[in-house]
């Protein structure tokens, strides 16, 4: 696999010149851009010119991570060209919340084979339940296809977001690359870093992704209470208190939750992802440290799994809530993640609406407020 990255910025263009050699029907684009289009369009122009034979996926983001640096407003892009990887896209349109187990479904079908070793999925971030969208691909799926990604951003404004879509940035959709074969290889790590904040209380009413009382009591009307002054902020200072729910998959035992959207009409929360009636749930505050560290054990946990010598595109897709919560240290997060990578790694990535990664039994799932990082390299033949 022959793979390089690249940076353009709307005032000084792209960093290196793009090397147009590389492009092929096997040869797979990954881009993450600000949520503004128009300010990276004539970069977005230089790429169709070059990679048109190329598979493309992207989005728009809170942030783009390039090597070690944290940027606003530019176009980061690996190009990875594998020599015996084939590559599948799929993409799908999503209006509503209420079509995303679908849309998951019909993703799922578009890209399975029994060669079929991984799946990276990104997503408008706002149209979207993230949770039904990936219980889609899983149900679907063999639980041994890895399947990772993240949901588009808008900065923490929540207007529009963006996928690549025929290579053309687009909302309302879902698209999915599929990688087929025997030698490429998938590593992936994904971890929080919150502290609970308050007492455990019960879901007592909500439905998919809206949560509407926690013991009995107006969800909203309790989380501005928990806010204070904040509350005048939301749904953006919800961010810096999301709500972790009791799962027994997760390795520390929580599936933390980002809002989304409020409403004052029926005092109800939107979230990224589902909130189960019946289930027990805390909300979450930032541990600085504990989000740095937890940003470095999930770049170890890749290292754990063995790269041999092979070069390594890693993907760290991060929580707009963990950048507005670390600001000024968001760099040292970004640090620390490559200081836990394989030397051999190049880095590029995102702050999101929402991550998706395996739980620990395997099942993808939407995680929100994590640091998850997805990395791809193909094996040297064996002689």
């Amino acid at each position: 696999m022959q793979q390089v990255v690249y940076c353009y910025s709307p005032a000084a263009g792209w960093d290196r010149g793009l090397d147009a050699s590389l492009d092929s029907p096997s040869t797979l684009l990954i881009l993450f851009g600000a949520s503004n289009s128009d300010a990276i369009a004539l970069g977005i122009s230089d790429l169709q010119g070059a990679f048109p034979q190329s598979q493309w996926i992207g989005c728009s983001t809170a942030g783009e991570i390039y090597g070690g640096s944290l940027i606003d407003g530019a176009l980061v892009v690996a190009v990875l060209h594998f020599s015996r990887t084939t590559l599948r896209l799929a993409s799908k349109e999503i209006h509503s919340p209420e079509a995303s187990l679908e849309a998951g479904i019909q993703l799922a079908k578009a890209l399975d084979a029994p060669d079929l070793k991984a799946v990276f999925l990104l997503t408008d971030g706002l149209s979207v339940n993230g949770s039904e969208l990936s219980n889609g691909l899983a149900n679907y799926l063999s639980k041994e296809v890895v399947v990772t990604g993240g949901l588009a951003a808008d900065g923490d404004k929540f207007r529009r977001t963006w996928v690549i879509v025929d290579k053309v940035c687009t909302a309302n959709h879902a698209v999915a690359v599929g990688l087929y074969g025997e030698h490429v290889e998938v590593s992936f790590g994904s971890r929080g870093g919150w502290d609970i904040f308050g007492p455990e209380r019960e879901v007592t009413r909500s439905q998919g992704n809206i949560l509407y009382e926690l013991d009995g009591q107006p969800a909203l009307s309790l989380y501005k209470k928990y806010l204070g002054e904040r509350a005048s902020q939301l749904p953006a200072s919800g961010l810096l208190f999301p709500l972790a729910i009791r799962n027994p998959l997760e390795e520390d035992g929580l599936t933390v939750r980002t809002i989304l959207a409020v409403s004052e009409a029926d005092n109800s929360i939107r979230f990224a992802g589902d909130i189960p009636q019946g289930t027990s749930v805390y909300l979450m505050r930032a541990n600085f440290e504990r989000l740095i560290e937890g940003s470095r054990i999930a770049a170890e946990s890749i290292l754990a799994r063995g790269t041999q010598n092979e070069q390594v595109v890693s993907l760290a897709i991060s929580c707009v809530g963990r950048r507005l919560v670390l600001s000024h240290r968001t760099e040292e997060e970004i640090e620390a993640v490559t200081e836990g990578l394989p030397p051999n790694s190049l880095l590029i990535g995102f702050y999101s609406y929402g991550e998706i990664s395996p739980l620990s039994s395997g099942r993808c799932d939407l995680h929100n407020q994590t640091m998850t990082l997805t990395s791809f390299w193909e094996r040297s033949v064996q002689v």
